[in-house]
């Protein structure tokens, strides 16, 4: 069985395939248009978001068995068309989701605490403590949207931070438990404070969370983003922070995260949302960490064992 790599992994996946009898062309420098000339060779291929596994290439794609994403989203794979061609897709939520929880707690203690700001002014001979007083997330009710494996790993972080946390998600039930309230859309935006997004992106979630969805929510102040950045109109927290409905955002990641080369009306809603100070960014590194890296690769590998064996492809 051959299998391709088109994205950097950590090393460690190869010599774990290796003794399964799998070999491996790892080629993190491929293009897209030699992808499609060479991949009829090949029974499986390992990816990142170099290129989108769409329709054009996997109809190349006569001998494939099974896509892995590492990494937690799919939303650059062509699901629908990986379905019809009865080709499995494996994915690794498991490698991350503790990089992911550890970001998202750091970034809402950085921004309830000012520190960026108060580290930038002491730098400048700035002594200013009233200014940077901070808020404590204890005692905060925080909401999730969405219950996979990155919200529940961000909920039990949040649990010994004494916050209460409600949680909905419209796809699954059943998942509350001792430090998480599983609620109702209509009382998760009637308590929520904090909304932190952990929904996938696909063609029901795009731009869902808009002006008129969290102007629905009574008691909100702060959103936190680190799932995709299509799923929350920029424009509109813009307005809302223009309106002074919501007090700040943390976002780890962004509707076009190409920010070098944005659209004219891109670019007009990114420089008016820089100019908040109650907004912190991060460049979609939340779950990117050193230790994430090797995880995803490990849990690749025993899912692709799992599949080879349980289908027998070899």
């Amino acid at each position: 069985m051959k299998v391709l790599i088109i994205d950097d992994m950590h090393e460690s996946i190869i010599t774990s395939l290796n003794s399964i009898n799998i070999e491996v062309d790892y080629k993190p420098n491929i293009t897209r248009d030699e992808i499609i000339s060479s991949i009829h060779g090949y029974q499986g291929m390992i990816v990142r978001s170099k290129t989108p596994i769409d329709k054009e290439l996997l109809g190349h794609s006569t001998n494939l068995k099974f896509i892995a994403r590492a990494g937690a989203g799919v939303d650059n794979l062509d699901v629908e068309e990986l379905n019809n061609r009865k080709i499995h897709l494996l994915n690794a939520p498991e490698g991350n989701r503790d990089a992911l929880a550890e970001h998202a707690i750091g970034m809402i203690l950085n921004l309830f605490n000012n520190i960026n700001k108060a580290d930038l002014e002491v730098r400048k001979g700035i002594w200013d403590r009233e200014g940077n007083r901070g808020i404590e997330l204890m005692g905060k009710t925080v909401g999730l949207m969405g219950f996979g494996y990155m919200g529940e790993a961000f909920a039990k972080r949040l649990s010994s931070f004494g916050c209460k946390i409600l949680a909905f998600d419209d796809q699954k039930s059943g998942f509350g438990n001792d430090y998480v309230k599983e609620v109702s859309l209509k009382e998760f935006k009637a308590e929520s404070q904090i909304l932190s997004i952990h929904i996938p992106m696909n063609k029901h979630n795009k731009g869902i969370v808009n002006y008129e969805f969290l102007d629905q929510f009574k008691k909100l102040d702060y959103i936190l983003n680190t799932a995709r950045g299509e799923v929350l109109v920029l424009k509109d927290l813009v307005k809302l922070l223009k309106e002074k409905k919501i007090k700040g955002a943390a976002l780890d990641v962004l509707e076009n995260e190409k920010i070098q080369k944005l659209k004219s009306d891109e670019s007009s809603v990114f420089q008016e949302l820089i100019k908040f100070n109650q907004v912190l960014l991060t460049p979609h590194i939340a779950g990117w960490s050193f230790e994430s890296y090797k995880k995803i690769s490990e849990v690749l590998y025993q899912k692709i064992k799992s599949l080879v064996k349980e289908e027998d492809f070899v």
